[in-house]
């Protein structure tokens, strides 16, 4: 398996002013993402409006990132839904195209038991060969993913990593204790990624990458040559910004802090809609205090 890496970026997926997924865009998104911080890419998942897309978009984007920077950093698919065979036939055709790992979130609305989750993640590890990362979010999902249940599922070969967004510490901490050497707990929030990384996570999965990838990794640098006083230094710097990308629903305030970049991420599809004017101010100055635009 190839070194995951230590930041990612759970990518926007650019749209056209008609809503028409603007792959060209995505491509140029990508290399700059590549260029700036990313040491990976998770294409398709929620931030990328997948409950959106269409399953020959998403495959398109797959490809589309593959060519333009799958040479330099990892690309992993957001290939997992709240249907057990749909996430396994999109895994497959995934791993077809030549990712180099799938990202699978916990199922949402069905809210499955413990059991279930674990037969569902199973499912899709036994019909694949590609590395999974688990993604337990139940602020979306609606319920959360238990560490006796991520302890379970890395024992499976091929399930190497688990997105943890609880928001619980001590989750991620019971994972960290429990789980085999080598499973990989990736922050799935922005804010506690430095936590994450002092109880013994790897990384994170972030939103925040698009615009501030050089200054996470130079947190995360800081810290694991353990200069503590320069990683809280840096995560105090960056913390305002983010907050500042949920003040309305994700992706809707990284889309807007991406155009005014000057990359082209366009708007949302509805049901999500575009940031206040307010928003937009706020989003604005923050980038400005970052020396970012």
């Amino acid at each position: 398996m190839r070194n995951f890496g230590r930041v990612f970026t759970a990518m926007v997926t650019p749209f056209h002013e008609d809503l028409r997924v603007n792959y060209t865009a995505a491509a140029q998104l990508a290399i700059h993402l590549a260029a700036n911080g990313s040491d990976g890419l998770v294409i398709a998942g929620t931030t990328g409006e997948s409950p959106t897309l269409t399953q020959e978009e998403k495959l398109k984007l797959f490809s589309t990132v593959l060519e333009a920077v799958g040479d330099r950093v990892t690309v992993v698919a957001g290939t997992g839904s709240n249907d057990t065979q749909h996430s396994i036939e999109m895994t497959r055709e995934a791993e077809k195209l030549g990712v180099h790992g799938a990202m699978l979130v916990g199922p949402y609305y069905n809210k499955p038991n413990q059991e279930g989750y674990y037969q569902h993640f199973k499912a899709i590890a036994e019909s694949t060969s590609l590395p999974l990362i688990v993604y337990n979010v139940p602020g979306r999902t609606g319920s959360n993913i238990s560490p006796d249940t991520i302890v379970r599922l890395a024992a499976i070969e091929n399930i190497v990593a688990v997105k943890e967004a609880s928001g619980s510490l001590d989750q991620a901490s019971e994972i960290v204790r429990r789980a085999p050497a080598g499973f990989m707990i990736y922050s799935g929030d922005d804010s506690l990624t430095l936590p994450i990384l002092a109880v013994g996570g790897v990384g994170v999965i972030s939103v925040a990458s698009h615009i501030i990838g050089r200054q996470i990794q130079n947190m995360i640098a800081a810290f694991t040559a353990g200069d503590v006083r320069q990683a809280q230094a840096i995560h105090g710097s960056i913390f305002p910004f983010y907050k500042l990308m949920f003040i309305n629903s994700n992706p809707i305030p990284v889309k807007t802090a991406v155009n005014l970049l000057g990359l082209a991420a366009g708007p949302c599809r509805l049901p999500l809609t575009t940031a206040s004017a307010g928003e937009v101010e706020q989003i604005k100055e923050s980038m400005r205090q970052l020396g970012v635009m």
